[in-house]
């Protein structure tokens, strides 16, 4: 939302400000320190309704670096990175209710995703999403994990 934006709600103007986009109205904007992602006007994620919604994570380190050309070491990350905002939030991997992970090559990397649900989730296994793209954000990157979990 835009500061000063004007909208029509039941027939009346009302003016939306800045401070709702900053956490006004029960959002959140929760962040890491470095946050990586705020040179591109995105939140690490969102609290909103008793949820945390988690934007896509990469397998990158602190200071927005690839960690590695192997897929497991990549997915290790993200996950960590995913874990890390949801520590922020209060919240932990163990709150997730609904994961989507999008990898660069299924055939080659299926079992390795498995592997990372085996290692980073627990029963009851959150809800997943799991998808084929033909890129990700960086040409490097081969897995991004988004996720939603519970707040505590």
């Amino acid at each position: 939302m835009l500061k000063n934006d004007v909208v029509q709600a039941g027939g009346k103007a009302m003016a939306k400000t800045k401070a709702r986009a900053q956490g006004a109205g029960g959002l959140r904007r929760i962040a890491t320190t470095p946050d990586w992602y705020e040179p591109y006007r995105i939140s690490q994620a969102v609290m909103a309704g008793g949820l945390i919604h988690v934007s896509g994570q990469a397998g990158i380190d602190e200071l927005g670096r690839t960690v590695s050309d192997d897929f497991l070491t990549q997915g290790r990350q993200a996950f960590t990175n995913v874990a890390r905002v949801l520590a922020e939030a209060g919240s932990s991997l163990a709150d997730v209710v609904k994961v989507g992970i999008f990898v660069t090559d299924m055939a080659a990397d299926l079992e390795h995703v498995i592997t990372l649900r085996g290692e980073f989730l627990s029963e009851p296994y959150p809800a997943d999403t799991l998808l084929e793209v033909s890129s990700l954000a960086r040409p490097d990157w081969r897995i991004e994990v988004e996720a939603t979990a519970l707040v505590r």
